[in-house]
């Protein structure tokens, strides 16, 4: 553990997956965010690098753990009243959340806001839709003043597709015509909406559930956006469902992302442009504080 001594009558906020990752680091993000506005951060992480170090330069309180470890979980726990839950799409989603629930409960957390997916529901289309809705269920069951963010797809994680194939002038998607219809949205905004529920304590949410689209785009417009920048011109291969499969196997490296995501463009491939989900939320400006990241701000950023 590395203590910042940063003091703060509301105690700390943890917030988990701290260290960042490839699917859009919004507990990074919300590290950064809390610290700039004055808060003090626990920062929970599963490896002590130099990510975890310079979390640490930031001010923040390193912990090490694992969140599927309940004795980890409880030590991070320790003094909090506020928590951020992230998990990566990988195994163990509903461990991690049951350890993280069970040990919130116990320290009497007020507020746990926790990064779900957009169509969560236990009639879902992938099978992490369908966890994330039972990990809605048991923070709810907990009584820990669970907010659900239900975020749409992460524009880092087109970028990171796109960066992994075709050395970035190719964006290889089973995803059929260029007219296919994505809900989008910034990982930074994602964090923002939870920053503003976890920095100021008695903020309140519009409800237990809050969507969070940023921008609806087609896949042609995807591309388009990232060809306005730069040299480059990016264009989009609609690939095999099959073939991206193996494709992935060999980018990803892990069997439980490659099934969602290949569920989940399955799922864009069947659904109509105008399904009642494709919208920009308002809830990104007024529980965020400013408009969403448009996808042409996160590629000439990038």
């Amino acid at each position: 553990m590395t203590t910042a001594g940063r003091t703060d009558p509301d105690g700390p906020v943890l917030v988990t997956g701290a260290a960042g990752g490839q699917q859009g680091s919004t507990g990074r993000h919300v590290v950064r965010i809390l610290l700039e506005r004055g808060r003090s951060v626990r920062a929970l992480v599963h490896h002590e690098d130099e990510r975890a170090a310079a979390l640490a330069k930031l001010g923040a309180e390193v912990v090490v753990g694992d969140l599927r470890e309940i004795q980890d979980t409880r030590r991070a726990m320790r003094g909090v009243r506020s928590a951020y839950f992230t998990y990566p799409v990988t195994d163990g989603l509903l461990e991690a959340t049951g350890a993280f629930a069970a040990a919130a409960r116990e320290e009497g957390v007020q507020r746990v806001v926790e990064t779900s997916q957009l169509a969560a529901d236990p009639d879902a289309g992938t099978p992490r839709m369908r966890q994330h809705w039972v990990s809605e269920q048991v923070f709810d069951w907990a009584g820990v003043g669970a907010v659900h963010l239900r975020a749409a797809v992460f524009f880092e994680n087109l970028d990171f597709l796109l960066r992994a194939g075709g050395e970035g002038s190719e964006l290889r998607m089973p995803l059929g015509p260029g007219g296919t219809v994505l809900p989008l949205v910034a990982g930074e905004d994602v964090a923002r909406v939870a920053a503003g529920l976890l920095g100021h304590p008695r903020a309140e949410p519009p409800g237990s559930v809050v969507l969070l689209v940023g921008e609806v785009l087609t896949v042609g417009q995807v591309v388009q956006t990232y060809s306005g920048f730069g040299p480059r011109h990016v264009r989009y291969v609609d690939v095999p469902p099959k073939t991206w499969r193996r494709q992935a196997e060999a980018i990803y490296r892990d069997e439980h992302t490659v099934d969602h995501l290949d569920h989940l463009w399955a799922l864009f491939r069947a659904i109509d442009a105008h399904h009642e989900l494709y919208h920009v939320t308002p809830t990104i400006e007024t529980l965020g504080g400013r408009l969403p990241i448009r996808l042409a701000d996160f590629v000439a950023g990038g």
